[in-house]
């Protein structure tokens, strides 16, 4: 058993929101995440840190979610912040056995366990993501991560990784709140999306106050799922 991760899947099975915005780096990019998966097996768990499908609804991204629940292994998805489509997880989890939707669960003020590493994460914020409530969200994703973290920590795991969507470290901005408490838990390493095409060069990946960042947007992996470990 082993586990893999990649962001930002951008499924768009019922809707029309082409990808080509971000240039040829996203051409065919639906049969090239087959492919990437193919290497996987059955008992492989991969975590997929938001921004999976463009519809509006459940039921609108229900192509998206078969998509995904066929893919091999199982699935651990965490909010992006076009993800519109989420719901409570109550609500998603119901939609999922309604749909016999088997291989996906969910990252949302909780944390698995896999071997002697603990799943921790969520969706986090991004400077460029200022509006009216933006101190309101990012207290609110700040509690939901240190949930997480702690909901890890109870696992007894030899390791915690992290999964966020936004970037804690992007283009000379540090996000300190959260780079201090995956300091202060001990996560091992922090993998993040939501950066594309160029935004590619704005990505901060090494060490950090003792935490790995890695960058792990489905274009910038070529569509290949990262091994975690």
């Amino acid at each position: 058993m082993a586990i893999y991760t990649i962001s930002d899947l951008h499924l768009s099975k019922a809707v029309n929101k082409p990808m080509d915005v971000f240039g040829p780096l996203w051409e065919d990019y639906e049969n090239r995440i087959l492919q990437g998966f193919e290497m996987l097996t059955d008992d492989d768990i991969t975590v997929i840190p938001g921004d999976i499908s463009w519809g509006m609804s459940l039921s609108e991204s229900l192509p998206d979610f078969k998509f995904i629940d066929a893919l091999p292994g199982k699935k651990i998805i965490s909010k992006g912040n076009h993800d519109y489509w989420w719901e409570t997880a109550t609500k998603i989890k119901r939609f999922f056995a309604e749909n016999d939707i088997t291989t996906i669960d969910l990252l949302h003020n909780n944390a698995y366990r896999v071997g002697n590493t603990a799943i921790c994460g969520t969706r986090g914020w991004f400077y460029e993501e200022e509006t009216g409530n933006s101190r309101k969200i990012y207290d609110r994703e700040i509690g939901r991560l240190r949930m997480s973290l702690e909901e890890g920590k109870k696992l007894g795991a030899d390791e915690l990784v992290c999964f966020l969507h936004y970037p804690p470290i992007c283009n000379g901005y540090e996000c300190e709140e959260i780079t201090d408490m995956l300091s202060l838990y001990g996560v091992s390493k922090c993998f993040y999306g939501h950066l594309h095409g160029y935004g590619h060069k704005s990505a901060f990946c090494g060490m950090h106050k003792n935490v790995d960042y890695i960058l792990v947007s489905a274009d910038y992996l070529s569509f290949k799922p990262f091994f975690v470990g």
